[in-house]
């Protein structure tokens, strides 16, 4: 095995959550396919110019599906966003509107902050000690 190539994160709408990704966040807009069902194949992936896990954006099909949008890990954070510029990235996405949900902490792995996305997932937005 290679690497994680997409995880799939169930939405309530494809092109709030583009923007969000792409606008807010500044991840790059690999995909967008139409599906013969009347879905869409959309990619996004952090812009880092190299190849990563990118996040399958899935819109909610069924009632159950619904029901997960925002907390698709029961509260806890589920997704964790790498940055060699902690400062600079937290500071560009408190401008944008991200919500943190505490101050930036240091700790022995790096310096981190939980945000929320537009539908309350929570992230990570961490610097790796080096």
């Amino acid at each position: 095995m290679r690497r994680v190539a997409l995880v799939t994160l169930v939405v309530r709408d494809y092109d709030e959550a583009i923007a969000f990704y792409t606008e807010v966040l500044g991840f790059r807009l690999t995909e967008d396919t139409p599906r013969p069902d009347g879905s869409r194949w959309v990619v996004v992936e952090p812009d880092t110019g190299a190849p990563g896990t990118g996040l399958l954006l899935a819109r909610a099909a069924r009632e159950e599906q619904a029901a997960r949008v925002g907390d698709q890990t029961g509260g806890r954070v589920g997704f964790f966003l790498h940055t060699d510029d902690f400062a600079r990235d937290h500071a560009r996405m408190t401008a944008a509107g991200v919500t943190f949900l505490e101050e930036p902490r240091h700790e022995p792995y790096g310096t981190v902050a939980v945000f929320q996305d537009l539908y309350g997932n929570r992230w990570d937005l961490l610097q790796p000690a080096t």
